[in-house]
């Protein structure tokens, strides 16, 4: 009896074994059914996220030819789940937003976090106490304040936290906030200046620890769930307005000892951390010093990046994002800041603006970024408000002479991603056969594959989208950007 007991076991084990084996297999990927919606913006053309093609066709395609370009998409091979696209809610996009009509309020919100009507951001960065994008310097805490008994974020309740909370409802709640600082307050420094970079005191560590923990408590008291941290917004930069220094061993010691183990008494553990939040440069020798330390690594989430490298004269690193994912592909990399710097009026609508933001998603989702966020999602006719005259371009920009609304080509841009890309989509496989094309693509969780195409020469191209041995004839137009969906 006990044979045939055991025996029994080990039949119903192996069926219940067999059948769970077969739930896990992936299903391989199917184009049968589908058809392709194709939507576009370009170049000297009123074309803007603009549906262009419908139902278009797969057919047989069993070996492309050389003279052929080709896109080749291959969904069963996935990489990083996506978890968003946004851009910053900075004391000047607020303050610029408070002074639109209640009518162009209404058009910017949708036009941003509404999915249907807009672009569906779902990332909100935010800065703690004030950074360039301010109106003047400030802090939560009276001068001299280490014990934070005055601390108060009453400031940003006036602009900058109603903002935020209307963006998140308008996006449904699926929003992930992060904050970061530009620097600690002065009396926390070396220099006594939030301004001109400078180091935080040592003996200052604990208090700038806390610190965060008290922005978390009272945003979240105010309706605001903040989802994740920067440690320091780029801590290698002496700028003209408020910065601070860290080394990366001083930015490891500060989340080992500090920062993290902070959060973790706060019961703030959930909080994703992210280091460096500074240029493609450095990220590799930051990620290793960090990273390569595990009582450090295990407060990380992961780490963050801008795209200014460029000032150098040098291109955008690109592969050092990749890089450093194959060394760490257990943390995340997010962008967490570009824009188009020096604001020129006359210059709002040039579409070179829109391209550097098309490429740089591009080349950052393929090198295995997660999450993507914009500079400003909001500034004046002047390219500011900015306490140091640091101007620059946002996606939008509100006339506050006039009350319009101006959309420039990078809000277009980055729509092609954002608006289509969902939540936990997987990035797949995308590859062009020729350079003049670049190209990214998503698989959405109800299995509708997102793909994105740039053209950026000057001539209208004919491709080949290919799926295993079918294909979908499709053209582009001159510098245009296309979003596949199929």
């Amino acid at each position: 009896m006990k044979k045939i007991i055991t025996t029994l076991l080990l039949v119903v084990t192996f069926f219940a074994f067999s059948q769970e084996k077969k739930q896990n297999k992936a299903i391989p990927f199917s184009i049968s059914d589908r058809n392709v919606t194709i939507y576009t913006s370009a170049n000297n053309t009123d074309l803007r996220l603009t549906k262009t093609d419908v139902n278009v066709q797969f057919t047989d395609l069993k070996q492309p030819l050389e003279t052929q370009l080709c896109v080749f998409v291959n969904p069963n091979k996935t990489f990083q789940t996506f978890l968003g696209i946004g851009g910053a809610i900075t004391d000047a996009s607020a303050e610029v937003f408070a002074k639109l009509s209640k009518e162009s309020q209404e058009e910017f919100l949708k036009a941003y976090y509404s999915k249907d009507k807009g672009i569906g951001y779902s990332i909100i960065r935010t800065n703690i106490h004030s950074c360039d994008f301010s109106s003047g310097s400030y802090t939560y805490v009276d001068e001299g304040d280490a014990a934070l008994k005055s601390f108060s974020v009453l400031h940003d309740m006036e602009f900058r936290i109603p903002l935020i909370k209307s963006a998140i409802a308008t996006a449904g709640g699926k929003v992930a906030v992060y904050a970061s600082p530009w620097s600690p307050p002065a009396f926390m420094k070396d220099t006594k200046n939030m301004l001109q970079g400078g180091r935080l005191l040592p003996e200052f560590y604990q208090s700038w620890a806390n610190y965060y923990v008290k922005f978390i408590n009272s945003y979240e008291k105010e309706g605001v769930p903040i989802w994740g941290l920067t440690v320091q917004n780029e801590p290698m930069a002496k700028q003209t307005w408020e910065s601070c220094i860290y080394t990366a061993e001083e930015e490891r010691d500060f989340v080992k000892n500090y920062l993290g183990p902070t959060l973790l008494k706060a019961g703030l553990s959930d909080i994703k951390l992210t280091v460096w939040d500074h240029n493609r440069d450095l990220l590799s020798q930051r990620a290793s010093a960090i990273l390569d330390d595990p009582e450090a690594s295990k407060f990380v989430w992961g780490i963050g990046f801008h795209w200014y490298e460029s000032w150098s004269g040098g291109d955008s690193m690109f592969e050092n994002v990749g890089k450093v994912h194959e060394m760490y592909p257990d943390k995340n990399l997010l962008f967490t800041e570009g824009c188009v710097e020096k604001f020129d009026y006359k210059k709002l609508q040039l579409w070179a603006n829109g391209e550097r933001y098309g490429e740089s998603m591009i080349r950052d989702f393929n090198n295995g970024t997660v999450g993507w966020t914009d500079w400003n999602i909001l500034l004046d006719e002047n390219g500011g408000p900015n306490h140091v005259g640091n101007f620059c371009f946002s996606p939008i920009h509100g006339d506050t002479k006039t009350g319009a609304l101006i959309y420039t080509p990078s809000y277009y841009f980055i729509g092609h991603f954002s608006k289509f890309i969902s939540a936990k989509a997987k990035r797949i496989s995308s590859v062009a056969s020729r350079s003049q094309l670049q190209t990214t693509s998503f698989l959405n969780e109800d299995g509708q594959v997102v793909t994105i195409v740039m053209n950026k020469t000057d001539e209208k191209l004919k491709y080949n989208l290919c799926i295993g041995t079918n294909s979908a004839e499709v053209f582009i137009l001159p510098r245009a950007i296309q979003t596949l969906l199929y």
